[in-house]
């Protein structure tokens, strides 16, 4: 069933509930892809939570993993990525019934692929999360529109970028913050001397953007 989607766990050694994150792979990785990042995130007070995509990628002698098929120039094929959407929320209920994620600050988080996920679950239902992250990514134009009814001003987001991205240009990350500011979420924008990857700065800005804006938010009268 969707809601059993493969994953991998990293959990605080402290009791729960925690700060959550569903952190999401890129086209080609695996539950394993971000799992290393947990224990560098502020310090690591979230529960993270890595499942995996459900299409099988070659490479190669090995196996890769997507959450729906890429199709270069094009944006995603509607039913492919409504099944893949579909997949995560019945995964995200029932990872909230079984482990002692904190409902209250749950983060989506995506890296490339991943990314476009991401951005997905929290534009799509932004009262049931903390926030939202972005890295090395883009966001489709025909999947902003469909959000644009939507109140967002409470959803802080933060994107990240490599101005030197061969996979994603950065000029993409660009135009999805303009769709990004026109929907009114809470945004911060980042870019590195990089590639498509994450780096120690972006790392380190990432953790603090998550202490700040999901641990330990200033709440305004």
């Amino acid at each position: 069933m969707a809601k059993n989607l493969i994953h991998t766990l990293y959990e605080p050694d402290r009791p729960g509930p925690h700060p959550t994150i569903l952190a999401l792979h890129g086209w080609g990785a695996n539950a394993l892809d971000l799992l290393g990042l947990a224990p560098l995130l502020a310090g690591g007070q979230f529960l993270v939570l890595c499942p995996q995509g459900p299409i099988e990628v070659p490479l190669g002698g090995a196996t890769g993993y997507g959450w729906f098929p890429i199709t270069m120039g094009a944006p995603p094929d509607a039913n492919a990525f409504g099944a893949a959407i579909e997949s995560l929320r019945a995964f995200l209920v029932a990872a909230q019934q079984r482990y002692p994620v904190d409902p209250q600050k749950l983060v989506a988080l995506g890296f490339s692929q991943g990314g476009v996920m991401a951005y997905a679950l929290a534009l799509g239902e932004p009262h049931r999360f903390a926030g939202l992250a972005a890295l090395s990514s883009w966001l489709p134009e025909a999947l902003a529109q469909q959000f644009s009814s939507a109140s967002h001003d409470q959803l802080p987001t933060l994107v990240q970028h490599g101005s030197a991205d061969p996979m994603i240009d950065v000029a993409r990350a660009r135009e999805s913050v303009e769709v990004l500011r026109g929907l009114g979420v809470s945004l911060t924008y980042r870019e590195y001397e990089m590639g498509h990857e994450i780096n120690p700065r972006s790392l380190r800005d990432l953790s603090a953007w998550l202490q700040d804006k999901v641990v330990s938010p200033i709440m305004l009268a």
